[in-house]
């Protein structure tokens, strides 16, 4: 007797199972190499690509919190060109799906990484056997949109749904946006996704989180705030996947706070039909493969034949 069915459909995009390692914690795969089995992953949401390089903030950039971390990296990346030149070329020799995660600060340069994105992995297209590194995009849309004041792109349901739609008619990949929770009604913003042409929806993005030195009498963080994420989010992140799931008809994609099985059975019992792994891979490598293999062992032990069947097993 086989075993239960872990695959996953994300628009055309089909993960082999639901578990991928989050934007920002997994680098581009090659860090991992030598500690998990990279190509065991459901997917690989690559580190934020930007138009230009980005040095990213000054440090202290991370501290450690009772119950997760906070971080402002301020997207360090090579930008897209070097992404092209040395990420893709490694990404391309993955079995895992490998979905780049997009960021700007204008809807110009959104668009602009995606179209030289689209170029790079259509230069491989036809060739027998040969991935193309670029299986999908997660457009973060968390990121400060300077011609709006600096107003983050995922705070305003317009914004979210032009800038959406726009890429859309720029690919027929894979297409996920992720949702800040910083706003008073996700939902919405979902839905304005779903309007623009995403294929699903990933929540949720970092909250908005500070610690304040007391015997310097400074922030943590040399910018003051940044995002906070692990255990501590996990109820926020859970929540934001019910409402989002009941409002759109897209699959969502739920992270936040992952440390075990039951965390991410959690987020599929609300209505995610995938999940992400983040700060849990900075305390166990291994972490991602454990959730897999845990949400296995449940499915086949409560006769669940189908990990996409959990979405509708939450009892009122």
């Amino acid at each position: 007797m086989s075993g239960p069915d872990l695959r996953v459909r994300l628009g055309p995009l089909e993960l082999p199972n639901p578990v991928g390692a989050a934007s920002g914690t997994f680098g581009y795969g090659s860090e991992y190499e030598e500690l998990v089995e990279v190509d065991g992953l459901g997917a690989l949401y690559t580190k934020a690509v930007t138009l230009e390089p980005r040095p990213g903030n000054a440090a202290p950039r991370i501290v450690e919190t009772p119950a997760g971390m906070i971080n402002s990296i301020g997207l360090a990346n090579p930008g897209i060109a070097a992404f092209v030149a040395e990420k893709l070329p490694g990404l391309a020799r993955r079995a895992c799906p490998v979905v780049v995660n997009v960021a700007g600060a204008a809807e110009a340069e959104y668009l602009e990484v995606l179209e030289r994105l689209e170029e790079a992995a259509g230069a491989w297209e036809g060739f027998p056997g040969r991935r193309t590194g670029v299986d999908g995009y997660e457009i973060n849309v968390s990121c400060p949109n300077v011609r709006h004041g600096g107003m983050a792109f995922g705070t305003d349901p317009v914004q979210v749904e032009r800038l959406t739609r726009a890429l859309r008619d720029r690919t027929r990949r894979c297409l996920v946006v992720k949702l800040t929770p910083n706003v008073t009604d996700i939902a919405a913003v979902a839905k304005a996704a779903e309007a623009g042409g995403a294929d699903a929806i990933s929540c949720v993005n970092t909250l908005v989180g500070m610690v304040i030195d007391v015997a310097r009498r400074r922030p943590a963080i040399a910018m003051g705030s940044g995002g906070l994420s692990g255990p501590a989010i996990r109820p926020v992140g859970v929540a934001c996947a019910y409402r989002v799931s009941r409002a759109v008809g897209i699959p969502v994609v739920g992270l936040g706070g992952i440390m075990c099985a039951e965390d991410a059975l959690q987020y599929l019992l609300a209505g995610a039909r995938a999940v992400q792994v983040g700060t849990g891979t900075f305390v166990d490598p291994r972490t991602a493969a454990r959730v897999r293999d845990g949400i296995a062992a449940w499915m086949a032990a409560n006769g669940v034949a189908r990990v996409e069947d959990i979405a509708g097993m939450l009892r009122p």
